[in-house]
């Protein structure tokens, strides 16, 4: 006769059966700080190459903005801002902006690279994950996501000078900006010096980014002047539609797709379900900004403009988005709504303005990114939380630094090497005139009325 199983004895096989299976909930709750630094950097490195991206979209918008014979200097002058960006944030300006920064600007070294426990790490020694983990990501992964919002900075002035600018001239004052203007600014802010300490707020860089460009286009437009035959004797504006508004367009969304890299990279984190949230909430607030500021746009720009206006549009988009970039990151939905609306306002505006004042930016940079920039750093104190005081601050110091600086180191070129093309090779076109390389060399140039007014 056989005796009963004992009860108890039951349950424990049970319990220890059921083990296993509790243990992986546990740790599916709880990510490894390994795992942290792995999705952190890798964030950094995906968020960063759709920044770049939007190097194409600047591209685009540029070269179907303006007229056929000066595409393909555009295009030149594009890849040539990234890569002189890359160059010179890596030769200095990243040092100038995050390391050992004081209160006005950081170290004076040269070149940047990995960290000596990273290093070891590559070279073998596991002794050194510990010490590398413990950065949180990737030092070149920070790096690189940095490195693509100075091209960005420096994109914006292309635009408002297209045209008639000198091509050399023009990468001399991109070397200047991307090695030492906007590192200067980042320090300040990002780089936690006098501007961060008083509580300035920018996310993602309504200001330190965009403003910054914009006050540069704008001291450059001053300098250079308006393209020949841009304003009649009588003070009024000459149309200048764009010559391939499917191409401006493309570029638009492009733009459009690489600020979610753009604000949704600057959680600078993804290692935590507060940080997918956070990016999550980020993400939609960019994209209703963008969409506001389109409907805003093409609604009033029948009374502002005289036509219902699809570059208007375009632009309405670009405005919302740089608006709502200082502040992505606030709670509530509807703000973004109102704050990208109200920068495409600002910015169809500010298009009419430029044109009263006989100041020609071809893209209409200066109102998308600085106007709206301003307004979008004003923003963050009104709906999200900033004091409004230390915005204000904030916004008269970059624009005072940067605009007087860009002024000086624009006019110093102009007595040196000058900022200007000939007469002669702007009338014909940049393409012809300084590359040799026409983008569209099946259509004939034709001389235009306007040139001798």
């Amino acid at each position: 006769m056989t005796r009963p199983f004992p009860r108890r004895l039951v349950l424990i096989l049970l319990l220890a059966l059921a083990i296993p299976l509790l243990i992986p909930n546990v740790a599916r709750a709880a990510v490894s700080e390994e795992a942290t630094f792995v999705f952190n950097t890798f964030a950094f490195l995906i968020w960063g190459a759709l920044v770049m991206f939007m190097c194409a979209g600047f591209t685009m918008l540029e070269s179907g903005s303006v007229r056929t014979k000066n595409a393909s200097m555009i295009c030149l002058k594009n890849i040539g801002i990234y890569s002189i960006a890359g160059l010179a944030y890596f030769i200095i300006g990243y040092n100038l902006m995050y390391v050992d920064v004081g209160s006005v600007i950081g170290s004076f070294n040269f070149l940047y690279g990995p960290s000596s426990a990273e290093l070891d790490l590559l070279g073998g020694d596991d002794a050194a994950l510990s010490s590398v983990v413990a950065n949180g990501y990737s030092s070149m992964s920070d790096w690189f996501f940095q490195m693509v919002f100075v091209a960005t900075a420096a994109s914006i002035v292309s635009g408002a000078l297209a045209e008639r600018v000198k091509m050399w001239s023009f990468f001399l004052f991109t070397l200047l900006l991307t090695a030492f203007i906007y590192p200067i600014v980042g320090a300040w802010t990002w780089g936690g010096g006098w501007l961060s300490e008083m509580g300035f707020q920018d996310f993602a860089g309504s200001t330190i980014v965009h403003s910054v460009g914009g006050w540069a286009a704008l001291a450059g437009i001053l300098v250079v002047g308006p393209r020949l035959g841009k304003f009649r004797k009588d003070g009024t504006a000459r149309p200048t539609p764009p010559s391939n508004i499917l191409v401006v367009t493309l570029g638009v969304f492009i733009l459009w797709l690489g600020w979610f890299g753009f604000n949704g990279g600057s959680q600078l984190a993804l290692g935590s379900a507060f940080d997918a949230v956070a990016m999550s909430h980020v993400l939609v607030n960019t994209n209703l900004a963008a969409a506001a500021g389109v409907v805003a746009a093409i609604a009033i720009s029948r009374s502002i403009m005289g036509r219902t206006d699809l570059f208007v549009g375009l632009n309405g988009a670009i405005a919302g988005l740089v608006s709502i970039t200082a502040g992505p990151d606030i709670v509530d939905h509807y703000w973004a709504i109102i704050i990208g609306a109200i920068g495409a306002i600002l910015c169809t505006l500010g298009l009419k303005l430029l044109e009263k004042l006989k100041l020609d930016d071809v893209v209409g940079a200066v109102p998308a990114h600085l106007f709206a920039g301003i307004w979008g750093t004003l923003a963050a104190a009104i709906a999200g939380g900033a004091s409004f005081g230390v915005q204000v601050v904030g916004v008269l110091a970059v624009g005072a630094f940067v605009f007087v600086v860009s002024y000086l180191v624009w006019r110093l070129i102009d007595l040196t090497i000058k900022v200007r093309v000939s007469r002669q090779v702007e009338q014909l076109g940049q393409d012809a005139g300084e590359l040799g390389i026409e983008a569209y060399p099946e259509f004939v140039l034709m001389p235009e009325e306007f040139d001798e007014d």
